[in-house]
């Protein structure tokens, strides 16, 4: 079942233009200095998607290290920029290594029913030390890419590729061949 074309702004509240149902997909990430590979490979997925399906990335700085500051107030830290970026009146997903987990057609089918929903959605990449307990609390939903350990740089990258072949999968295009 595809929910994502609509010849009205449903549900209520949502916003259309022509058929398709718009949705903002904000990436919020901990990290603003990323070499030139990370920003190419995020861009080409990034332009690659629709507008009235957009990627937009809201980079945080990075709290300083070091060896007198604790792993803990770090994570509150940047976790309190976190909180203050969010967008109002989105759906809020936390990247946790405790997170669900999704095969690309799961992931197409929640990404249908957030847009179905009229929700935009915020997506936060933590810092190095994770993510504080008030961004879990606060996010609706806690999702993870692996069970791997991934370079958060890397991970940007990872989503925004995974977010498009989600939009793919949904709009029946040839980029998903499983």
């Amino acid at each position: 079942m595809h929910w994502r074309i609509y010849t009205a702004a449903w549900p209520p509240g949502s916003v259309s233009k022509g058929t398709e149902l718009f949705m903002k997909l904000h990436l919020i990430a901990i990290g603003s200095k990323m070499p030139a590979w990370v920003n190419a490979g995020f861009a080409e997925y990034q332009k690659r998607l629709p507008e009235h399906f957009s990627l937009l990335l809201h980079e945080l700085p990075m709290e300083k290290r070091s060896a007198n500051t604790s792993a803990q107030r770090l994570k509150e830290k940047e976790g309190e920029l976190i909180l203050k970026t969010l967008p109002k009146r989105c759906h809020v997903i936390a990247l946790d290594e405790h997170g669900r987990e999704f095969n690309s057609q799961e992931l197409a089918q929640k990404v249908e029913s957030l847009q179905a929903a009229g929700s935009d959605a915020a997506i936060i990449i933590g810092g190095p030390d994770g993510l504080s307990a008030a961004v879990k609390t606060r996010a609706d939903e806690l999702w993870s890419l692996s069970r791997l350990t991934l370079p958060h740089p890397l991970v940007r990258i990872v989503l925004a590729e995974t977010l498009y072949r989600a939009w793919s999968i949904s709009m029946n295009l040839p980029y998903h061949r499983a």
